[in-house]
């Protein structure tokens, strides 16, 4: 998604945290606090570049959806999203190489139309849901589940350009 706004990164990284919620954790919370510790994680170990790092949390009222582990785990979670609005949150954090540090949370609301059992059947088992905020990939066939968004559609991917556009800018990362 970074190349989408003229940034190759030098690297990829995974901060290899545990994102398990915390108690009473509200998802906008959740979002900002893995976007956080990830980007401490990894910049320690970079200190000399600026260093990103995002978190998306899917959102049904203040329940955390998981990260579909399976093809059953995706059906659950697309299930509880059929004929429904949710959230998406999603928290982008930043460190430049003088230490200075931006972050910003970026929130989505999202519509996805009543599904029937052979249309959540199909979505689990096409398996892009696997691993995903939410049981879902908007970017791929769940996209044609969507009946509206309000807000960033990058976000809902996984990355809010506008927002990351400007926050490395702040911090003097020089777009093209």
């Amino acid at each position: 998604m970074l190349r989408q706004i003229g940034v190759e990164p030098d690297l990829t990284e995974p901060a290899s945290l545990d994102e398990t919620p915390q108690p009473r954790e509200i998802p906008r919370q959740l979002a900002r606090r893995l976007a956080a510790a990830k980007v401490v994680a990894v910049s320690a170990r970079h200190t000399d570049a600026h260093v990103l790092a995002a978190d998306t949390v899917v959102a049904l009222g203040r329940r955390i959806l998981p990260k579909a582990a399976d093809e059953a785990e995706v059906r659950r979670c697309v299930e509880l999203l059929s004929g429904r609005a949710h959230r998406v949150i999603t928290a982008v954090a930043a460190v430049a190489p003088n230490g200075r540090e931006a972050a910003r949370v970026v929130e989505t609301r999202v519509r996805f139309k009543r599904l029937s059992d052979r249309e959540l059947a199909a979505y689990a088992a096409c398996g892009e849901g696997v691993g995903k905020a939410g049981g879902y990939a908007i970017q791929g066939r769940a996209g044609a589940l969507v009946m509206s968004l309000q807000g960033s559609f990058s976000a809902v991917v996984g990355l809010p350009l506008y927002e990351t556009a400007n926050l490395l800018t702040g911090l003097g990362y020089r777009l093209p």
